[in-house]
């Protein structure tokens, strides 16, 4: 409980700088919006196509979007030495490190919906009718990236080519929620019923999930401190 508090309150300290400064968030819902425009524009799919490629559309564009955001997660800890001076508090490494990932999980869960209501405008989508389902795998997939993100931004986050190596890193570790988010995504939005594969891919998400924060509590002394 103790590690979760302090979890919280790190969280609650970045959202509330972010809210402040509007640094991240700013630029990656015009990042994402600026994509789902230039795609309506560049391809201008029908409903079948949209049926295919609008659930991996959606959350390569989360990703790109999420880069953004993880590169400041970290970063804006190093001028003053305020990254040395909140490893050296009673916070424990792990609860640092939770802490980031749910203020990255509150910013992209943001984005998320941002994007989600323009793209259903540009590509004329009606995913309302799926909303707590599309909600639950949005929390899922989101949880995933963010846990991954603030991992690989703690590593990257002395490199003078953070901005560059992160995604490098990240994304060929992402590749198996993908699969799992961008498969359940289509079907919600095909407003088609489950089969037996699709609980598979459900699994595959909270698997994902469980196994990276698991690691993330377990290894965070070695990434923050060692």
């Amino acid at each position: 409980m103790r590690t979760v508090k302090h979890a919280l309150l790190i969280a609650r300290k970045d959202l509330a700088v972010e809210l402040r400064t509007k640094e991240s968030i700013n630029a990656a819902g015009a990042f994402a919006i600026v994509i789902l425009l230039l795609f309506s524009f560049a391809f201008d799919p029908g409903p079948e196509e949209i049926r295919e490629m609008g659930g991996g559309l959606l959350w390569l564009v989360f990703i790109f979007a999420g880069a953004l955001v993880f590169n400041r997660s970290f970063a804006r800890e190093l001028p003053n030495d305020c990254l040395d001076t909140l490893l050296a508090s009673p916070l424990s490494a792990g609860s640092l490190l939770v802490g980031k990932a749910f203020a990255n999980f509150v910013m992209l869960l943001a984005i998320d919906l941002v994007s989600l209501v323009v793209f259903g405008i540009f590509f004329n989508v009606n995913w309302t009718r799926h909303v707590w389902e599309l909600g639950v795998v949005f929390a899922l997939g989101t949880w995933g990236i963010s846990i991954l993100g603030a991992v690989f931004g703690a590593l990257t986050v002395n490199l003078r080519l953070r901005e560059l190596m992160l995604p490098v890193i990240i994304y060929p570790l992402l590749i198996p929620l993908l699969i799992a988010v961008i498969e359940l995504t289509k079907l919600l939005l095909a407003n088609q019923p489950p089969g037996p594969s699709d609980f598979l891919w459900a699994k595959l998400l909270i698997v994902f999930d469980v196994v990276f924060t698991a690691l993330a509590l377990a290894l965070a002394d070695t990434l923050l401190v060692n």
